[in-house]
């Protein structure tokens, strides 16, 4: 590297540390990481045959090997709902980066949710994003908690749109007469999502009794079967 080029990183670096422990917030820090230049190409698809990872993006595939067929997917919205014969009553298609390479570093994603009457996609969160959910068809009740333990819930219906804050938790679940339809749009092309209950009482390893039982003031028989029906090796 030249030496003028070593200087301006090096300055660079030393703002960035000064400026942090001023950066109160998280909005703060977003904020700074978007002063950041932006990329040097118009895109980066995954390569996925390569097992390099940099904060989350896979590594770009040779631009020479690019094809109109990476950013194309078929038949997301087409006419045969999602299999929901299943405890929950829903089906969930994503469209992330692993099933869509250009999606790579767009901090885009999205997923189609198809419900039988009754069904709920239960309380979970995105650490990696926020989400927007519109109903397609039917009717959903569908709500966040925030970090104050406060519930902003509704019903939605077609053509209806709410928005859920990154890492809240939430939850959907269709509240109608027929079956329903829902399209999500995330600010990540790899969001994440982590149930509660699984995360709790399906953790492997498993999670002591103990901390269960006083977390959520239940006796340890209780534990035993929350731990049972996620399917733990308790």
């Amino acid at each position: 590297m030249e030496p003028t080029l070593k200087r301006i990183a090096f300055v660079t670096l030393l703002a960035y540390a000064a400026l942090l422990p001023m950066l109160s917030s998280a909005d703060e820090l977003d904020y700074f990481k978007s002063l950041q230049p932006e990329w040097l190409q118009d895109y980066c698809v995954a390569d996925r045959t390569s097992h390099i990872w940099v904060d989350g993006h896979v590594k770009c595939k040779n631009a020479t090997h690019v094809r109109v067929a990476d950013f194309v997917y078929h038949g997301f919205l087409n006419n045969t709902p999602g299999a929901t014969n299943n405890p929950n009553g829903v089906a969930i298609v994503p469209i992330l980066v692993a099933q869509l390479p250009s999606l790579n570093g767009l901090n885009l994603g999205l997923a189609r949710h198809d419900f039988n009457i009754g069904g709920v996609v239960v309380p979970h969160l995105h650490p990696r994003a926020a989400e927007v959910l519109m109903v397609m068809q039917g009717s959903l009740y569908v709500g966040f908690v925030n970090s104050t333990n406060h519930l902003f819930a509704t019903t939605i219906t077609a053509g209806d749109l709410f928005v859920i804050p990154k890492g809240l938790i939430h939850f959907q679940m269709n509240v109608g007469t027929t079956p329903a339809m829902a399209m999500a749009l995330f600010s990540s092309q790899n969001p994440g999502m982590s149930q509660v209950g699984r995360g709790l009482f399906g953790a492997d390893p498993v999670i002591d009794d103990a901390v269960l039982m006083k977390g959520f003031k239940i006796s340890q028989h209780n534990v035993q079967f929350c731990k049972k029906n996620f399917n733990s090796t308790a």
